[in-house]
């Protein structure tokens, strides 16, 4: 690649797309040479089992704009992703899928919400599904979901894979495991919190089937929490168990008390008194300071590995004046 500035990188990661690809490669071409863009394609072929390798090596030879990389075996989207973001040399990088689901004519406005009115973020929102009532229900409670947790109240589809972003944007985050569905969330997390929203096409598949799987939406929901603690006591969670720890500790060791006064006031009494022994709330007590005992050390063990970690002052630093 030369060192002219590019306007756009579109990064493309795919799975087994090989018949969609041809005329996904030249619907972009056609977009960005009708806006005068600068630009490159760059196609992420995440370990697929047909010929999109093979199609993209032909796609590369006749244009100097698409780009390739292959992975050995299938990581999944974030991976590919990642390594897309890491390529990408455009101003503004926009994702899509291969599926020919994402319309490449929604990347001129998408370019302009960046560009001229100043966006970090920009994800697509597609109002209009073909998509099964078995896929469109889960994602619904699942975008309710990430709504609430991340606090980005203005995103209806979190997972569209088409979205545009600031070069800067993903130069400053890091996209593993499953953590593609919560992109906006990662970028507030790293300070850019002007994220917007486009109505784009959905277009109904053409080519293959579709890669959708309702394991995803389980994984998906403990990826969010992870992220959400992460978050909020990744680098403090003394904060999250020794607080926490301490209250079931205490609950505990007040209603050990409790039953001891009992017993005692029994006895002053002249009453009959069980045995503490006996008594369920006794042994729930102790279970409940045991928890909380642990759940201390735990906090304090993770506060001694987060202090003498090479990356708690690892801040992300915009300018220096």
């Amino acid at each position: 690649m030369s060192n002219k500035k590019l306007d756009i990188s579109v990064v493309v990661p795919l799975y087994n797309e090989a018949e969609s690809l041809p005329e996904l490669a030249a619907w972009i071409e056609r977009v960005m040479t009708e806006n005068g863009f600068s630009y490159e394609i760059i196609f992420v072929n995440d370990g697929s089992r047909d010929l999109s390798w093979f199609v993209i090596e032909q796609l590369a030879e006749k244009s100097p704009n698409i780009r390739g990389i292959k992975f050995r075996r299938n990581y999944g989207k974030s991976p590919a992703l990642f390594c897309g973001f890491r390529e990408a040399q455009g101003e503004v990088v926009i994702t899509m899928d291969a599926d020919l689901q994402d319309s490449p004519e929604e990347i001129p406005a998408l370019y302009k919400m960046i560009t001229d009115e100043g966006y970090d973020l920009v994800s697509g929102y597609k109002q209009k599904r073909y998509d099964p009532l078995s896929k469109r229900i889960p994602t619904k409670l699942f975008n309710a979901t990430a709504r609430a947790v991340s606090g980005i109240h203005n995103l209806h589809d979190f997972n569209c894979g088409l979205k545009a972003y600031r070069k800067e944007v993903v130069k400053n985050i890091e996209v593993y495991g499953e953590m593609h569905r919560y992109i906006p969330y990662l970028a507030k997390i790293e300070g850019f919190e002007k994220i917007g929203e486009k109505v784009v096409q959905h277009q109904a598949r053409k080519y293959g089937n579709t890669k959708f799987g309702l394991s995803r939406f389980v994984n998906g929901y403990l990826d969010l929490l992870s992220l959400w603690f992460m978050s909020k006591f990744g680098i403090r969670p003394m904060h999250f168990f020794g607080l926490s720890g301490s209250i079931v500790f205490l609950l505990g060791l007040l209603a050990v008390i409790a039953v001891g006064v009992g017993k005692l006031t029994a006895l002053h009494l002249g009453k009959a008194a069980p045995l503490v022994t006996s008594n369920p709330y006794f042994y729930l007590s102790l279970t409940a300071m045991v928890i909380g005992t642990q759940m201390f050390l735990v906090g304090f063990l993770g506060e001694m590995i987060t202090r003498n970690a090479p990356e708690r002052n690892n801040y992300n630093v915009e300018k220096v004046i």
